[in-house]
């Protein structure tokens, strides 16, 4: 087992202006798949519904995609998380640092005969 610094990116689908998701969640997941791979990250990713208060004070109810990454730089994390500020036309996205512990299980093959 070892350990690992988990980001997490989440990002809403409302547009900021009009407040209402203005293309189908497929069309926003490949962007955040080309995002992932422009910055060469390897990350895993959920579609989940929250709320959302606007600084203006107004709620809203969205799609959001999830975006988790393992021992990626600050650096790049911001980064990612600038550009699907902006593709996305969201008035923020949050960002969410925790530790993990990592495990992988690997495939056995075993002669059943």
């Amino acid at each position: 087992m070892q350990n690992a610094r988990q980001a997490t990116i989440y990002v809403g689908l409302n547009d900021a202006a009009s407040k209402q998701q203005k293309f189908d969640t497929e069309r926003y997941v490949s962007l955040l798949k080309n995002v992932c791979q422009s910055y060469h990250v390897a990350f895993s990713m959920n579609t989940i519904t929250g709320g959302y208060f606007h600084d203006d004070g107004t709620y809203v109810e969205e799609n959001s995609l999830v975006l988790t990454m393992l021992d990626v730089p600050d650096e790049t994390v911001q980064e990612i998380a600038k550009d699907l500020c902006t593709f996305f036309h969201q008035e923020s996205v949050m960002v969410t640092y925790s530790q993990a512990q990592v495990h992988f299980i690997k495939r056995v093959d075993r002669n059943l005969e």
